[in-house]
């Protein structure tokens, strides 16, 4: 029996990166998955790669129809859930003076409206004393050149996270968001040559106190223990600036209650700080968004 043995999760944006990484985390350990995504290319992949457990769901987050549609195939495939990562999300690089209204609308409508519906769509099926864990970033308290736009949405999301656990408290709902920053998704690598890849990652730890970026398994381990480890919280803290500050790893920084200074994360690889203004360019920003 595995950790996650019965276990019922949902994942969306789980067909790649982080959000694959945590589907293979508790697939490995028995947990029945469900992910979504809008590459049916990719969902296939992931779900070969996954195995029986595993069901992929092709949609759009920040289309309701779409999210409609994925309550209803969880609630055939897994009748209730257990955890629930809001995952699904894209970047862009959006310059102050040159961001259209329809590159704002698109990042604000995925990454922001597509998170809070989901988390609307599949509250009703969550179990007693489940776990949501929103994907947000470390971008969310700095001040990030040419990505206004994307730090915003994911100040929403930390924001969201604060709201929604004191709103679905009464159900005994748990809601976090674990912050990344530098990850090493693979992105880099689709989109430059390798050699210009190393590169490029060994300027940007330079920034990061541990010299190194963090992994898409350490971010997964993170938003894990969230949801099904910090049983004792209920309402995220403000304990990521803090956290930085202390333990400086480059995998992810989760916030939890019951106070900032004892913040639940499992140390020290759950925390993240960097000084490069340019860190973000691992999450993929690029001039054109990305959907994951």
């Amino acid at each position: 029996m595995g950790k996650y043995s019965g276990k019922n999760v949902v994942i969306t944006g789980g067909g790649s990166g982080m959000g694959l990484a945590m589907a293979e985390l508790l697939v490995a350990d028995g947990a029945r998955v469900v992910i979504t995504g809008r590459s049916q290319a990719t969902l296939d992949a992931a779900r070969e790669r996954l195995g029986e457990n595993a069901v992929a769901v092709r949609g759009d987050v920040a289309v309701l129809a779409d999210l409609d549609a994925l309550a209803d195939r969880v609630r055939g495939e897994l009748g209730s859930v257990d955890a629930l990562f809001v995952n699904a999300g894209i970047a862009a690089l959006t310059p102050f003076g040159s961001t259209t209204e329809e590159a704002y609308d698109e990042l604000f409508a995925v990454n922001v409206k597509g998170a809070y519906f989901t988390v609307q769509k599949l509250a009703p099926l969550l179990s007693a004393g489940p776990g949501v864990v929103l994907t947000t970033s470390i971008a969310n308290v700095m001040g990030v050149p040419e990505a206004s736009v994307y730090a915003a949405g994911k100040a929403a999301l930390r924001s969201m996270a604060r709201s929604l656990s004191r709103e679905l408290l009464p159900r005994g709902i748990r809601v976090n968001a674990v912050s990344p920053g530098p990850i090493g998704t693979g992105v880099l690598e689709r989109a430059m040559s390798a050699e210009a890849a190393e590169e490029f990652k060994a300027r940007q730890a330079e920034g990061v106190p541990m010299r190194r970026f963090g992994t898409v398994e350490e971010v997964a381990r993170a938003a894990a223990f969230l949801a099904f480890d910090a049983t004792f919280t209920s309402t995220p803290s403000s304990a990521l600036s803090r956290l930085n500050r202390t333990h400086g790893s480059p995998a992810s920084a989760c916030r939890s209650t019951p106070s900032a200074s004892s913040s639940g994360c499992p140390a020290p690889n759950t925390t993240t700080n960097s000084s490069s203004p340019r860190w973000w360019a691992l999450e993929g920003l690029r001039s054109a968004p990305r959907r994951r």
